[in-house]
Parts: C-alpha cells; sequence; structure tokens
C-alpha cells in the first residue's frame, strides 16, 4: 500500500547496520521517505526530530538507549510517535515504553507487515 509523497519523514535510529539498512529499504519500497541513524544521539545532532513523524528506536545501543531517547524527546516536549524494537525486551521494559508514550513494542524477529501496519497509524494519530 502505497502513503501520500507529503508523508513526513520516518527516522530508524539502530546501531546495527543491517537493520538499519533493511528497515530503510522497507520503508522506502512501501513509499514513506525514511532516515537512518547509528545512535540516539546521532538523531539528535541532526536537528530532525521535529520533522519527523514517526521515530522507530531499538531499546539496547551503545550510549544512550532507546529508553533514554524517549527520555530525552519527552523533555524537549518533541512529541514524536516512537516505536521501539527490540531483541532483549521484556514485560517490564515494555510497560515502561508505553507509560513513557510509545506506540508500539514490537520483539525481533518481527513481521514487516506489523511494523509498516504500526508506522502507518502512528503517521494518522
Amino acid at each position: 500500500m502505497a502513503i501520500d509523497s507529503k508523508t513526513k519523514l520516518v527516522a530508524v535510529v539502530d546501531d546495527d547496520d543491517l537493520m538499519r539498512t533493511s528497515l530503510q529499504g522497507l520503508l522506502k519500497s512501501v513509499g514513506l521517505p525514511a532516515r537512518a541513524f547509528a545512535s540516539g544521539e546521532e538523531f539528535l545532532r541532526s536537528g530532525q526530530q521535529h520533522q519527523v513523524g514517526c521515530l522507530i528506536a531499538d531499546i539496547r545501543m551503545p550510549g544512550m538507549s532507546g529508553l533514554e531517547l524517549q527520555a530525552k524527546l519527552n523533555a524537549e516536549r518533541c512529541r514524536v510517535p516512537i516505536i521501539f524494537i527490540t531483541a532483549h525486551g521484556d514485560a517490564q521494559m515494555r510497560m515502561q515504553a508505553l507509560r513513557a508514550g510509545a506506540v508500539e513494542f514490537l520483539a525481533k524477529p518481527f513481521d514487516d507487515e506489523a511494523l509498516l501496519e504500526s508506522v502507518r497509524a502512528a503517521l494518522e494519530s
């Protein structure tokens, strides 16, 4: 399903090169503009946090974790919808992320279509 080309950018923040490349390709394949960042710090330095319509972030990364990135964005009153992806999540981490405003929490490996549906819902909210 193609998305309107006026759709805001989707940012992918993950320290895994393969995951970043594959998510960026998946998003672009359905018409979603995407930009990938290797860390939360790199994403914040880009200054694009106010231009993104949705953020896909790994939970565990060297340096700033996904949850720390979420807290930083919340502190800056930057209310971008966040979809967390992780291979190391648990129920407590999931609840923490969702209570802080995440729109979804997906365990790796996840279904591409489930991720795309979450992104579409986040962009429409």
